[in-house]
């Protein structure tokens, strides 16, 4: 069902590209930075995601917009959440240079991300504008390692995918100059963990509160 709705969003995004190749409405540029929570949740019913991980994302984003109220939007994003597994019995993982029995493991993970979205924007009304959003996002994974600053890198897998939801504010300094202001929600569609001892897909998820300026 997921991956129908990836080709779906996919075929959507190159009938918006392909619009907006045609019109002149403008683009914009955001730098946004979030604070955000993330977890992990498997479908094996003998792996819990026990632990949420505090952090943080930051980047540039585009949004090319094909009619006064509608945007193409995409970018490059910097993302640092994680999460926190526990398992029934006790299982090999791949911590540093050595092979560990563990029964909880903690991942911090960062990834480069690449979102690809629609966006849809209200009129101004008293220097205010709020926007509703929803995509696709992408990525690969740049750093893991777990709580005491070990590397898991063979205990992850080096792209992910997923859909975000979200909406929030733009307030107006003046001109094309935004504060903005949102609240996002972000679930993957891969395996983020690579351990062939156990036979379970396990997803993360995240919400963040989006700070930004745009310009």
């Amino acid at each position: 069902m997921r991956e129908r709705f990836f080709i779906l969003f996919l075929l959507i995004l190159v009938s918006v590209t392909n619009i907006e190749a045609q019109s002149e409405k403008g683009n914009r540029f955001s730098f946004i930075l979030s604070p955000q929570v993330s977890w992990m949740k498997s479908d094996c019913n003998s792996v819990d995601g026990n632990g949420n991980v505090f952090g943080f994302d930051f980047g540039l984003l585009y949004d090319r917009f094909f009619d006064k109220n509608y945007a193409f939007s995409t970018g490059i994003v910097v993302n640092s959440g994680g999460g926190k597994l526990s398992y029934n019995d006790t299982v090999p993982a791949y911590i540093g240079s050595e092979v560990v029995d563990v029964v909880d493991l903690d991942y911090k993970l960062k990834y480069l991300q690449i979102p690809l979205g629609l966006k849809l924007f209200t009129n101004d009304f008293r220097r205010t504008r709020f926007y509703a959003e929803m995509g696709l996002y992408m990525g690969f994974n740049i750093v893991a390692h777990d709580s005491n600053g070990k590397k898991l890198k063979d205990e992850v897998k080096l792209f992910g995918s997923g859909f975000q939801v979200g909406g929030g504010m733009d307030y107006s300094l003046g001109g094309t100059t935004y504060l903005t202001f949102g609240l996002h929600y972000f679930s993957g569609f891969t395996d983020v963990t690579s351990n062939s001892e156990v036979d379970d897909k396990t997803i993360m998820r995240r919400v963040e509160m989006r700070f930004g300026i745009v310009f």
